[in-house]
């Protein structure tokens, strides 16, 4: 008898790795059946059992989801009378924990019967530890990412195991056979307009200023969508730099620049655990308006933000947070690699190895070979 699983993802990076593990899972039992919230790489795996509903659940920041709060009080309610109704072999849930932990404990309190496992865990570590007992009370099982989650649940009731991480997967197989580009500085402003618009200027800033002392170094800046691109390329224009001053403009290619690139600047984000795999020397830049920042200083309990530093235990690559995001402390940090081969070189190899803790290739089959022993228990 075919099994089903209901799935739900509620982002773009859900909705990948959701299609992933459902392709895996398919390729231990090809007669399992998904349904559930989606996208469209969940889609292609299952059709029209899935639906897309990303145009609406993929919403960033506290002010939108409250715009859209009427949305998802609905969307929940349904999708627990869904589940409940259809009584799966497992409610898989794929990152999205706003949405998700409380889908769970509502079906965990009607149905307590139907297992549930979460892929990602929420970052407790970060913030909000508190939540740890509360998952542990609604969820059984947990695909963990990071090698250091697991503890945090144990002597709790849940099956929590680290699989790895599946941006191993993606960044192998866009692995170039290329040699790094000695005078050639990655930027990398982020993925979102509002980063775009904080810190690139900042950016083009401090390459105006490096230029002076190293005119042989060349920048390269990659977009992350089309959009971005164009916003990109407007001002660069009207930064209005010599002609001597290089600056390539290219629509992606991020992942390959990582591979290409002497050292580099970087929004914080996952294209600073991208550049560490390729082990491109770096700096992390990040800033928030004050009154968000306030806020999450008195919720957010590490030391570090960048996974990278959080994974080795210490700073390998130097944090520039808020007023420290500025172009003399960039340009500080990019002279110590322009200037010293050696030093730039120890950082590569720093980055190389603590790299190594998101686990090995085959993480998609890993993880859904885990769910399977899951679904059969």
């Amino acid at each position: 008898m075919a099994r089903t699983i209901y799935v739900v993802a509620g982002e773009v990076s859900g909705d990948i790795h959701a299609a992933e593990l459902m392709q895996g899972m398919l390729a231990e039992d090809p007669e399992l059946i998904f349904v559930g919230l989606g996208g469209p790489e969940m889609q292609k795996i299952s059709g029209q059992s899935i639906e897309n509903w990303l145009d609406q659940s993929a919403v960033m920041g506290v002010v939108e989801v409250l715009k859209h709060y009427s949305f998802f009080k609905e969307k929940l309610h349904k999708t627990i009378d869904s589940v409940v109704e259809l009584q799966p072999s497992l409610l898989l849930m794929v990152d999205y924990p706003g949405f998700n932990l409380r889908l769970a404990a509502a079906v965990k309190k009607q149905a307590s019967q139907i297992k549930i496992a979460q892929y990602v865990c929420p970052q407790v570590w970060a913030w909000k530890k508190g939540r740890i007992p509360k998952i542990a009370t609604c969820v059984d099982y947990l695909l963990c990412l990071f090698p250091f989650e697991p503890q945090l649940f144990e002597g709790l009731d849940i099956d929590a195991r680290f699989v790895g991480n599946p941006l191993v997967d993606e960044l192998e197989a866009e692995r170039e056979a290329v040699e790094r580009t000695d005078r050639l500085v990655g930027l990398f402003p982020g993925s979102r307009e509002k980063e775009v618009e904080t810190l690139f200027p900042m950016m083009l800033e401090t390459a105006r200023r490096l230029h002076c002392d190293y005119p042989d170094v060349v920048y390269e800046v990659p977009g992350a969508t089309p959009q971005l691109t164009e916003k990109l390329r407007s001002m660069i224009a009207e930064a209005s730099f010599p002609d001597s001053l290089k600056i390539t403009l290219t629509e992606g290619g991020g992942r390959s620049l990582m591979q290409r690139a002497h050292c580099g600047v970087i929004a914080s984000g996952t294209a600073t655990l991208e550049a560490s795999y390729f082990g491109m020397p770096y700096c992390l830049v990040y800033k928030l308006a004050w009154s968000t920042f306030l806020v999450a200083k008195l919720v957010v309990k590490i030391k570090f933000i960048g996974i990278i530093n959080i994974l080795a235990g210490r700073e390998i690559v130097k944090e520039l947070i808020q007023s420290e995001a500025e172009p003399n402390q960039v340009i500080a940090e990019l002279e110590v690699f322009l200037k010293d081969p050696a030093a730039a070189q120890h950082t590569r190899d720093e980055l190389l190895e603590t790299s190594k803790q998101l686990g090995d290739v085959g993480v998609s089959v890993r993880a859904a070979r885990t769910v399977l022993e899951w679904v059969e228990k």
